[in-house]
């Protein structure tokens, strides 16, 4: 269990690849920089797309887990 509280938050569940990673793009445009976005994926691809995504666009990863193929991701808003 994790203290992070994200500003905002996007369920990818069902989704599957390119989705997951699409729509956090999407998504993390709509936030503040230095704000936090939770995104929930079951998608397998996902955990390796969305954190390369993150380091390629310099954007911080705070938290990832997966619990049992349920994928959650506390992204910060670096830019």
């Amino acid at each position: 269990m994790t203290d992070i509280i994200p500003d905002a938050e996007l369920d990818c569940v069902g989704q599957y690849c390119p989705m997951p990673i699409a729509m956090t793009k999407e998504e993390i445009q709509n936030i503040e920089i230095g704000q936090v976005l939770m995104v929930e994926a079951d998608d397998p691809a996902a955990e390796s797309d969305i954190l390369a995504w993150a380091k390629r666009t310099g954007h911080e990863v705070l938290e990832f887990r997966n619990d049992d193929g349920m994928l959650t991701f506390y992204i910060r808003r670096m830019k």
